[in-house]
């Protein structure tokens, strides 16, 4: 068979789920490719993680069209979830991509992970991940709310793998302990946590000190959830004096999938635009 896939939301980062079917498809004998949409195709595999991502909505010419992802409310498990993924796809992607757990033990209102996945559980191992990389980017949502979750990081530490976990770490489960293993993690850039709102704030900051404590020095990463404009920017500047890169995220309603307002969009670009976000104030910004 002749296999087309489409990655909806661009070729900025590797789909996993198109990964493992191009794995699939081609362990079946069957030519796969990037579709073009002049050729025939017996299967067209669409891929959308963002619900906010437009359709791609070109012709394809194909017998059969199977469209999957989040980003078309579709929830599903991969048929070929156990398959290792094929990286030959994204050629320009050197590290690992993967989850050593899925779900999370939090219920976000602005979070999808508990709908699609449920709870904190096991996936897979890091060796597994790996596929003899030597460093990864790591998605999972919550990986400190597991134990198996932190014995995966304890390999990853012996293992001395360097890792990122892309999701953000939930501060609020850093305990000294946790702090000292964090601390001996070979961190690919940044430690990533989360300050979406202003109860986060307490304990990033103990996370912090914690971390500090065990002579952790690398650059720590933050997202900031932009709901509440004035709100944002308070966390903003406590991040900045904490000397925390934010990154501010608009605020999405995925039970209606509204655009966010304007004003989150315009806040979003002055945080993310490090130079105007460190010699500018959002007053002036504005004007």
């Amino acid at each position: 068979m002749k296999i087309g896939l489409i990655d909806v939301d661009g070729r900025n980062f590797p789909n996993l789920a198109l990964m493992k079917i191009a794995a699939y498809h081609r362990q079946e004998g069957d030519t796969v490719e990037w579709c073009n949409h002049f050729e025939q195709y017996d299967k067209v595999y669409k891929s959308k993680v963002f619900t906010f991502t437009p359709d791609d909505t070109t012709h394809i010419q194909a017998t059969e069209i199977i469209k999957g992802g989040t980003g078309y409310n579709s929830f599903e498990e991969l048929f070929c979830d156990s398959i290792q993924p094929d990286y030959s796809i994204y050629p320009m992607y050197k590290e690992a991509y993967g989850f050593l757990t899925r779900g999370c033990i939090r219920n976000c209102s602005w979070c999808i992970v508990p709908k699609k996945e449920g709870t904190v559980k096991p996936y897979r191992d890091i060796e597994e991940v790996m596929q003899g990389r030597k460093s990864a980017i790591l998605m999972d949502n919550n990986i400190l709310a597991s134990d198996y979750g932190l014995e995966q990081i304890e390999k990853i530490i012996k293992l001395r793998y360097r890792v990122d976990f892309n999701q953000g770490l939930d501060s609020r489960l850093v305990t000294d302990e946790i702090a000292k293993m964090l601390s001996q993690v070979r961190w690919i850039e940044y430690i990533r946590f989360a300050c979406d709102t202003m109860a986060a704030v307490a304990p990033l900051k103990e996370a912090l000190n914690k971390l500090r404590k065990h002579g952790f020095n690398r650059r720590v990463f933050a997202y900031l959830l932009v709901k509440d404009v004035e709100d944002a920017y308070k966390r903003s500047q406590i991040l900045k004096e904490l000397g925390i890169v934010p990154f501010a995220q608009p605020y999405r309603d995925f039970s209606n999938n509204k655009e966010p307002l304007p004003e989150q969009k315009r806040f979003a670009r002055y945080v993310n635009r490090k130079a105007i976000f460190y010699s500018t104030d959002w007053e002036n910004y504005k004007r």
